[in-house]
């Protein structure tokens, strides 16, 4: 049996101001290393395999403060990478919002109809966020920690549980929010999802599903 653990990256100062991500390299903000710091604590007892990451800093700093408890480094891979939102990244929701009217429109009723301008469609990072989670089954037994980004996460949650990506907006994972699901017999099995019990000491607010 091989459990696959999806971690989402702390917060970040543009996730607080509803700014498009991306593949911008941002920083966690203060709060965001924190929540890393409580994650850790949380799984500290938990004998971890190995820890993949996207190598954005933003997961990758949230990984490796993971791995401090464990003694093991961090495989960082490009199918881990968060949506590539083109024309998007670096912009403010509401400025999205004003200047791609029909566009985000259709991103909020028919994600999987979506192309970013310049950039990446839902089925991209699925094809890519699975290979990653295909090779580990085929190289793991265990636990395996995989943090990444909002997208990649939601949309591998909808390919683990057999749903195409017209689920994208269904499911919610918070920052340094914790989804598991088992492998065996062929078949993922959620067990756990969106788990931000261990966050809290912080006394936060969940931030909205940005």
């Amino acid at each position: 049996m091989t459990e696959i653990m999806l971690i989402r990256h702390g917060e970040t100062e543009w996730n607080v101001a509803e700014v498009f991500r991306g593949r911008i390299d941002i920083e966690l903000n203060e709060t965001g290393v924190k929540q890393a710091e409580l994650l850790a604590a949380h799984l500290s007892e938990i004998k971890i395999e190995a820890i993949y990451s996207s190598p954005l800093k933003r997961a990758l700093k949230t990984a490796e403060i993971i791995a401090r408890y464990h003694k093991l480094d961090v495989n960082t891979t490009p199918g881990l990478l968060d949506l590539d939102y083109g024309k998007w990244q670096g912009l403010a929701h509401q400025e999205v919002k004003d200047k791609y009217k029909e566009l985000y429109a259709t991103w909020l009723d028919h994600p999987e109809q979506v192309r970013m301008p310049e950039g990446e469609s839902l089925n991209d990072v699925r094809e890519r966020a699975m290979g990653v989670v295909n090779d580990i089954i085929a190289r793991h037994r265990g636990t395996v920690v995989l943090v990444s980004h909002r997208v990649v996460n939601k949309v591998l949650i909808c390919a683990l549980l057999g749903l195409d990506n017209s689920h994208f907006w269904r499911i919610k994972q918070d920052t340094c929010g914790t989804t598991i699901f088992t492998y065996e017999r062929g078949q993922f099995i959620l067990t756990k999802h969106n788990d931000t019990s261990y966050l809290k000491p912080l006394g936060k607010t969940p931030l909205n599903d940005f």
